[in-house]
């Protein structure tokens, strides 16, 4: 993917993430290496979290969960090193190219899976989870590793110098990833949905995948954040990746900005740096001329110039003795500072003649003539530095421009147009297609409205009959309505002294030779059967037996009407007893469920607290029946 020079700019986070998404979206490489390790992290963090339920050991589900995270390591280095391959190289790459250069660095991704889970469970616990929002050079560990530049064990390091400035855009790109949040309970009402779509459209009873799937059970609530961590993972890698070469392209877009804006201007004529050049060799000369080798040697030894800072210093001084303008108020002085190393020679014999004319001679006026054509020479030898940095800096944008990512993707050749072929006639298919189509087309077409006529309306015309018609229609329709509500009314007044008859259309043989049947025993010969399974220390067939005495109690008491082809939630739900009992009735079909259809071990004890919970409604008297029945 080429990137033109001329338009680097900073990205944002939003920006990062976008692109992260569509690459993701685009890309079935990265979902192809990070899915993998993804499912074993969901598998072993199920497997964990259920032998932690039962009290079982934790050695080989730990050791599972080590495995699988390292596995996801490796797949996130192979997806980051897939994506910088989409996004920087020549071709199209493959994940079979990814997996072999993770296989080549595969001692390096181990320490840095390490380092990495270590690293982040000390900051989130030791700063209560604080810091974990705050540092986040270490979410592009894995793409820095697939990098090869410094020591894995100072990985963190190694990762914010590779950001450079893009660390506040990685900051806020870990701030945009919380919304996991939002895709976790997306997934929890879907699948909820889904349940109920298939209980109520296709008639299957999921009564426990449903209670499975509450946010009241652990093991749910681990799958999804599980989930959405996995599908997230291509995300994550994509960012990474996405911000180590933002991070490149700001340092080297931005070096590659400051050099173009030191281009110096166009001029004509000699160069400014040839002539300064030879004036100040000339003015120097001079200036070594000056003073006798007889009286040099009398001079006492003055120390070497080791910096243009101390020669401006120095300079400065004699110009204070002679009375002549300070670095003050000349700005001069400040180029003479500017010089470089190489200069340092010729600045040190001026500074040395400028102070023996002033000192030794005692002659300032030579002096000051001498300061004045060093410091002349010197702005411009200053000038000309400048014009051969800029040079300099030229050369240095071409070569940055040379390197691949800022090369510009030649054009896309348009393939020759091919002639058309030549038409066939269309067949009868066609043909008989065609014809129909047409003929609704005419079918159901409008026909056109009559133009208006102006007509004198008849005193009685066709659409006042049409309206009476109408108002006497609809008041009928009412009347009708009116009697068949007062007669059905008149009925149930009639038959309010009989409401609590009970009437069963299956007869007693038939009940009795179903022994799963709430209705085939009394509320009392099932809750004897209860205590006798009890007795025996069958306790689950106990509990279901209690509940069957409960749901015949209810039956014969009005509450819920009694249907094999209904759930036990469904009778909850048409629940038509006393309210205070139905908070009691939920609890005992929650822990019916999970005592019968869960598999769960029912203990003495548990048996105890389901008898004594359903004691009150099983004691309740039952109504009188209608007379004669």
């Amino acid at each position: 993917m080429a990137v033109s020079a001329l338009e680097l700019r900073p990205r944002n986070a939003i920006a990062v993430m976008d692109a992260a998404l569509r690459l993701c979206a685009r890309s079935t490489g990265v979902w192809a290496l990070t899915l993998p390790g993804g499912a074993a992290v969901i598998a072993s963090v199920l497997y964990l979290a259920e032998a932690a339920r039962m009290g079982h050991s934790l050695v080989l589900p730990s050791l599972a969960f080590t495995l699988a995270w390292f596995a996801r390591g490796v797949g996130q280095s192979a997806a980051a090193h897939h994506v910088q391959a989409v996004l920087l190289g020549p071709a199209e790459p493959t994940t079979w190219a990814s997996l072999k250069a993770v296989l080549a660095r595969l001692p390096s991704v181990f320490v840095a899976v390490a380092y990495l889970f270590v690293f982040n469970w000390l900051l989130f616990n030791l700063t209560l989870g604080i810091a974990f929002f705050v540092v986040s050079a270490q979410s592009v560990g894995y793409a820095a590793v697939m990098e090869g530049r410094g020591s894995v064990l100072r990985l963190y390091g190694q990762c914010s110098r590779l950001l450079g400035p893009a660390r506040g855009t990685a900051l806020k790109v870990r701030f945009l990833m919380s919304v996991q949040v939002l895709v976790f309970f997306n997934l929890h009402i879907g699948l909820n949905f889904l349940l109920m779509m298939a209980r109520k459209l296709l008639g299957v009873d999921l009564t426990f995948a449903e209670r499975y799937a509450s946010l009241d059970n652990m093991p749910w609530l681990l799958f999804l954040a599980a989930l959405t961590f996995t599908l997230f993972e291509p995300v994550r890698a994509a960012a990474a990746t996405l911000l180590l070469v933002d991070g490149r392209v700001r340092q080297e877009g931005l070096d590659l900005l400051a050099a173009a804006q030191q281009l110096p201007p166009r001029s004509t004529g000699k160069p400014l740096g040839q002539r300064s050049a030879a004036m100040l060799a000339v003015v120097l000369g001079l200036g070594l001329l000056m003073g006798t080798p007889a009286r040099a040697q009398e001079d006492a030894p003055r120390a070497p110039v080791t910096s243009s800072r101390e020669a401006v210093r120095r300079l400065g001084q004699v110009a204070t003795v002679c009375e002549g303008a300070g670095p003050e108020e000349d700005a001069r002085f400040e180029k003479l500072g500017a010089l470089g190393a190489g200069e340092r020679g010729k600045l040190d014999r001026l500074v040395r003649a400028v102070e023996r004319q002033a000192y030794d001679d005692e002659d300032c006026d030579s002096a000051l003539g001498t300061l004045e054509q060093g410091l002349e020479q010197g702005s411009r030898t200053v000038q000309a530095q400048a014009a051969v940095d800029a040079r300099q800096a030229s050369a240095r944008a071409r070569d940055i421009l040379a390197r691949p990512e800022f090369a510009v993707a030649p054009p896309v050749e348009k393939a020759a147009e091919e002639p058309p072929e030549p038409t066939q006639p269309p067949g009868w298919w066609r043909r008989f297609t065609t014809w129909l189509g047409e003929f609704l087309k005419k079918l159901f077409e409008r026909d056109e409205a009559p133009p208006t006529r102006n007509f004198t309306p008849p005193v009685v015309s066709g659409g006042a009959v049409a309206n009476t018609l109408v108002v006497v229609i609809a008041t009928l329709t009412v009347a009708v309505l009116l009697y068949v509500l007062w007669s059905a009314l008149k009925k149930n007044v009639r038959r309010k002294a009989g409401e609590g008859l009970e009437v069963s259309t299956l007869d007693a043989s038939t009940l009795a030779g179903d022994a799963g049947h709430a209705l085939s025993r009394p509320p009392e010969g099932w809750a004897q059967l209860a205590d006798e399974l009890a007795a025996k220390g069958e306790y689950r067939e106990a509990v279901r037996s209690l509940y069957l005495a409960l749901l015949s109690r209810l039956h014969r008491d009005g509450a819920i009407l009694y249907d094999v082809t209904l759930s036990n939630w469904d009778y909850l739900s048409q629940f038509k007893g006393r309210m205070e009992w139905k908070p009691r009735f939920r609890e005992l079909t929650l822990r019916f469920d999970f005592a019968w259809y869960g598999n769960t071990p029912v203990g003495s004890s548990g048996y105890q607290e389901f008898r004594a919970l359903s004691a009150p409604m099983l004691a309740a008297p039952t109504p009188q029946e209608a007379a004669g029945a």
